[in-house]
């Protein structure tokens, strides 16, 4: 694959982390990164510009979708966004603000392609290998994830191919269960290589294992295969399993570090997706993040309420589903009750934001340049409260989703554009806002509407 045969790991991020000569304490020293997702697997959210050309009659709504629509310029199409929307100057940015760690999603198709499937094979995994040698040049240690699996774990967009969960499940879902470990029995072998002791220090099993649809004991089993599969293949750095959306306590003792040393739980925290956060004032987001997000933290990292280690490995500052795409292609949102998804039961089609009067999406979706003094300000106290939270209690720290979006109305996905915004602290390690340092503001009487 082109690397080096010698490496240099004497860069360090920021003086608050160990140079990649050393080992990274995380029990003593949270960790604060990014995700660069829509990179190796599209996202329409954060690359809509790969589906707005399109008509929704069409059916072009993912990676899948659209890689057998383009066919044979599919290749050209994903490697020209390879090349140009992550590149090395991302690495030395991150770096710059404040971050010491990268997440890296990836799909099995970096691997191979199973039978009919449409996607770009191989290729991605070029690029897999090319940023975690970036993120050495500038101290960046790097989580390798496996953002997509055989038979999808969730059904969602971001998996590649939007629809059914067949991994575990139904008739072929033992057969992409091992299928996956076979993956595993390959990528913890390469990743064990001495090159990325240090640098490769978190490795993801599976993002996202929709357990709400999977069957929990089923997919608890197959977790602690692949962990001993990782481990026999000479892993030595933490192995993250997902915690299916089941809640912190409900891990209490199924994964006892006696048993599984280095097994660490990832949460994904975000307002957006639940109609009873939609609905709550800007001053009450702000005081759930303080209070139910730090006491998840506290359950989740005492062994005898929840998991032990535990990371945030995705979250955001948007306080509303908004954004083009996010819930879908095609699919309208929650905020203004035009949530139209297939399942009657899931559907919301009565306006969700404060008062449900008034609701818009455009103040949200506006350039930030054109936003509320108020509303920058809760912003800023968003990410700057969920930061506070997720290193609290021992927490092991976070991951933001994502880095970079192509337009600007998705500047509140973007840690990038964020920072330009003022809405992101220029540095992750400089923070105004704890949740210990006052009240929280009643940003209504500081004038911020309810339903912006």
């Amino acid at each position: 694959m082109g690397l080096n045969s010698t490496w240099d790991n004497s860069a360090r991020a920021n003086v608050n982390v160990p140079p990649l000569t050393e080992a990274f304490n995380y029990t003593e020293t949270p960790m604060r990164g990014v995700n660069l997702g829509g990179w190796l697997i599209l996202e329409p959210f954060i690359t809509p510009s790969f589906f707005d050309i399109y008509n929704l009659s069409q059916g072009i709504v993912d990676e899948y979708t659209l890689s057998a629509h383009l066919g044979d310029n599919a290749k050209d199409t994903f490697e020209k966004h390879y090349m140009s929307f992550i590149t090395e100057q991302t690495f030395s940015d991150i770096r710059d603000a404040g971050l010491d760690h990268v997440r890296l999603p990836y799909p099995y198709w970096a691997i191979e392609n199973l039978e009919g499937d449409p996607y770009v094979e191989k290729v991605s995994w070029r690029y897999l290998l090319r940023a975690i040698e970036w993120a050495r040049k500038y101290g960046l240690r790097v989580n390798v994830d496996l953002h997509s699996v055989p038979g999808n774990a969730n059904g969602w967009n971001h998996s590649g191919h939007q629809g059914q969960v067949l991994w575990l499940n139904g008739t072929m879902g033992e057969y992409y269960g091992n299928l996956t470990l076979g993956y595993h029995a390959r990528l913890a072998a390469f990743f064990a290589q001495e090159r990325y002791k240090n640098l490769v220090t978190l490795y993801g099993l599976v993002n996202e294992p929709n357990m709400m649809v999977l069957d929990p004991p089923t997919v608890i089993n197959w977790t602690s295969t692949a962990y001993d599969i990782v481990r026999e293949k000479g892993y030595e750095g933490y192995i993250v399993f997902g915690d299916g959306f089941r809640g912190a306590s409900s891990w209490a003792g199924v994964f006892n570090q006696s048993r599984y040393p280095g097994m660490v739980l990832d949460m994904h925290q975000y307002m957006i997706f639940n109609q009873g956060l939609i609905a709550q004032s800007h001053s009450a987001k702000i005081n759930f993040v303080c209070q139910s997000w730090v006491n998840d933290m506290q359950v989740s990292t005492n062994p005898a309420t929840g998991h032990g280690p535990t990371i945030v490995g995705e979250w955001s500052q948007a306080d509303t589903d908004c954004l083009r795409y996010l819930n879908n292609v095609g699919v309208g949102t929650r905020w203004e009750g035009t949530f139209n998804v297939s399942d009657p039961s899931l559907q919301v089609l009565t306006p969700s934001c404060p008062g449900a009067t008034n609701c818009t999406c455009a103040l949200a979706n506006a350039p930030p340049e054109t936003y509320d003094d108020s509303y920058k300000e809760f912003l800023l106290m968003s990410a700057e409260s969920q930061m506070t939270a997720f290193e609290s209690n021992g927490g092991w720290g976070f991951m933001y989703w994502t880095w970079k979006t192509e337009t600007a109305d998705a500047t509140q996905w973007s840690y990038e554009r964020g920072m330009s915004a003022g809405i992101m602290p220029q540095l992750a390690y400089n923070r105004t806002y704890n949740c210990t340092n006052g009240d929280t503001p009643d940003f209504s009487a500081l004038g911020l509407l309810e339903t912006y």
